[in-house]
């Protein structure tokens, strides 16, 4: 099991904006595909952010459900809504610990 981490940092006053749209559109084609983990926002320290955690199997796994929603023509419409809003995207990979509830 993996746990993709990606982190989003928009420009000041976007987050709210971004989140209103993401729930509306985004979030139905998302989970329509990828398993969802979590779905945070910063309070505390850097702010502006959106943190999401989607759940895999596998590298294979999430390159075969990410490669199904990129060829959705609604996804395609959808992610160049977003893109002036946001400011920089980091993606980790994380493995869990075999101690880790998430395992």
């Amino acid at each position: 099991m993996i746990i993709e981490k990606r982190t989003y940092t928009f420009h000041p006053g976007k987050v709210q904006e971004f989140l209103e749209l993401y729930e509306r559109e985004g979030l139905p084609l998302h989970t329509k595909y990828l398993p969802l983990a979590g779905y945070f926002v910063s309070d505390i320290g850097t702010l502006n952010q959106v943190i999401t955690m989607w759940r895999y199997e596998s590298m294979a796994d999430r390159e075969e459900k990410r490669a199904a929603l990129y060829a959705d023509p609604e996804w395609t419409a959808f992610a160049p809504k977003t893109t002036h809003m946001i400011q920089k995207m980091e993606t980790t990979i994380l493995r869990p610990t075999p101690w880790s509830p998430l395992n």
